[in-house]
């Protein structure tokens, strides 16, 4: 069946039309954000797949396509939405096509508010590395699959093992029945706690076996078969040693050493690791893999020094991981040089005192703070908030955070600030571009 995915240059979109392309079936797909010449080298890795790309106009769906998969982003008025309508053509939204591939294999479906695609790379990888032959349908680039000349969110395995991020933040996870689930954490992101949690309990009717963390008391209720943590839980890390390129632990007396910063990542790891203990992989085969983690792009990812200046890129957005990523970044670095674009008027609105507080916590009074204008793809969303409302507020509370509308100001900003020892941290979700903005304050630095 041929099929068109509408919003093709998202993330979860992306990944789908890959698995897709992949098993060797016909794909077309569509991006407003292409048409407006962006994200180009996604849009070439597409094609090179052979998923054939048009304007998103209404033109790309004829009487060939079999079914048209909508991101959550398409409106209803979107000219292929009509089109498909006019010629009786199937419509589907993107969690109900992955809701397919979840029904058909053994899934390891992993959710939460904060680290999902750190901990579905991190399972697919033990789980690769233990020769199980894994697939992975995620919202993050694995660095390992990108080395092998994929764009790196999307593998099809040998095996039915598949593992998924399940998102919460629009209830499509409820679309899924996987065999296994994987619940991280519970904060407030997109929506209001109560309304998340509510959609968690619901999911967990879904989950034939769920694996929780123990140390969250916003996944009290769940019923987990087995839990995981740090200050508790079936599966449980101790005796961390936080240092500035890795993290060592012990799970039940095994000595771990994960080339990543942060104590958030060791929470990820010893999630990572139970689900893989769930699917009979030695608890030394996690140990062993994990040792060789190669990370996801965008996650706390190093590009380079220059002038004795780091710069990491990371695709921070919500409260929680603004500070774990602020942390880890205090591990490497004295004083800290961040840029956060909030990703949205909308999450920003909701999120707004969360920001505030978690900036003002995790910033250390000699940390500087820029924050350029509010992302934004188009939509009918009011644009009733600025970035300079919550760099205001951190001023008064003792921070140097200043908004600065336009980015190719921050980079001359941050050129003359930097100092040697210092780490630059571009956070942010959603816009592709950030990637790009990190390694041109690298190459201005150098």
């Amino acid at each position: 069946m041929k099929i068109h995915f509408s919003g093709v240059g998202g993330f979860g979109m992306s990944a789908l039309a890959q698995i897709h392309a992949l098993d060797g079936q016909p794909a077309t797909g569509s991006d407003r954000l292409f048409d407006q010449g962006g994200n180009r080298a996604l849009k070439e890795r597409l094609a090179a797949l052979g998923i054939e790309l048009f304007p998103q106009d209404g033109g790309a769906v004829t009487k060939g396509t079999g079914l048209v998969v909508l991101s959550t982003a398409i409106e209803d008025d979107n000219p292929e939405v009509a089109a498909a309508k006019r010629l009786g053509i199937p419509l589907k939204h993107r969690s109900e096509f992955l809701a397919e591939h979840v029904s058909r294999m053994r899934t390891i479906a992993v959710t939460g508010t904060s680290g999902k695609s750190t901990v579905t790379a991190m399972i697919f990888e033990i789980l690769e590395a233990a020769g199980r032959g894994p697939s992975v349908i995620t919202g993050g680039n694995l660095l390992s699959l990108q080395k092998r000349g994929l764009w790196g969110n999307a593998f099809r395995g040998k095996s039915d093992l598949l593992v998924i991020e399940a998102d919460e933040s629009d209830g499509s996870l409820l679309n899924y029945k996987p065999a296994v689930g994987v619940f991280l954490n519970l904060t407030k992101d997109h929506k209001e706690v109560p309304v998340l949690k509510d959609f968690l309990l619901k999911f967990r009717g879904n989950v034939r076996a769920a694996l929780a963390c123990a140390d969250d008391p916003n996944l009290a209720g769940l019923r987990p078969d087995r839990t995981f943590g740090l200050e508790s839980g079936d599966v449980r890390a101790e005796l961390l040693a936080l240092e500035a390129g890795e993290s060592r632990f012990r799970i039940q007396g095994q000595e771990f050493v994960l080339p990543m910063p942060g104590r958030y990542n060791v929470e990820n790891a010893v999630a990572a690791a139970a689900a893989a203990l769930g699917e009979g992989v030695s608890l030394s085969d996690c140990r062993k893999a994990l040792a060789t983690y190669q990370g996801v792009a965008r996650r706390f990812q190093s590009l380079g020094r220059a002038r004795g200046v780091e710069v990491v890129d990371d695709f921070a957005h919500n409260p929680a991981k603004l500070a774990a990523a602020i942390a880890a970044a205090h591990l490497r670095a004295e004083r800290v040089l961040a840029v956060y674009q909030p990703h949205g008027f909308a999450p920003t609105r909701l999120l707004k005192g969360e920001l505030i507080e978690a900036f003002a916590s995790a910033l250390a009074p000699d940390d500087r703070l820029w924050l350029p204008d509010i992302y934004y793809v188009g939509g009918t969303t009011a644009k009733d908030i600025s970035s300079r409302d919550l760099a205001e507020p951190l001023r008064a509370r003792g921070r140097k955070a200043c908004h600065v509308p336009r980015r190719s100001d921050i980079t001359a900003l941050i050129k003359a600030e930097a100092k040697e020892g210092d780490l630059v941290l571009v956070m942010g979700a959603r816009d592709p571009s950030l990637a790009d903005f990190a390694r041109d304050i690298l190459s201005a630095l150098a």
